[in-house]
């Protein structure tokens, strides 16, 4: 599985951004999907997930109200939206996948993984 991310750039904050996440492969349906973002200095963390149908997802507490996450399988995409930015969200967005209907929020459960699109919100 191949993944393509985009969709980043400078945001004021209280802006919104979507961000796009493109795979590969006949079986893009069968696999969770997470965004995660490692800000300056600081570790990768958690920011979303979704199953293969879309069914189930979840949030860290630091996006959640804030970000949602969706998918549309016809197009092999997955989606972040991110509405309300706030500077603390400055980071390197990345996407990952792993085969399986489990939601991961370890960044090692992950088997592959997209480059990363960088998001800097500013104040």
């Amino acid at each position: 599985v191949q993944l393509q991310a985009s969709g980043g750039g400078l945001v004021q904050a209280g802006g919104s951004l979507r961000l796009s996440c493109v795979g590969s492969g006949d079986t893009f349906s069968s696999y969770t999907m997470g965004w995660f973002r490692q800000a300056p200095g600081k570790e990768r963390e958690f920011a979303s997930a979704i199953n293969g149908r879309g069914r189930s997802t979840n949030y860290a507490d630091s996006v959640k109200g804030r970000f949602t996450i969706s998918r549309d399988n016809a197009k092999k995409t997955v989606y972040l939206q991110m509405n309300s930015l706030k500077p603390e969200d400055t980071a390197v967005y990345c996407c990952a996948a792993v085969y399986g209907g489990m939601l991961y929020y370890a960044g090692e459960a992950y088997d592959y993984w997209g480059q990363g699109t960088l998001v800097t919100v500013s104040s």
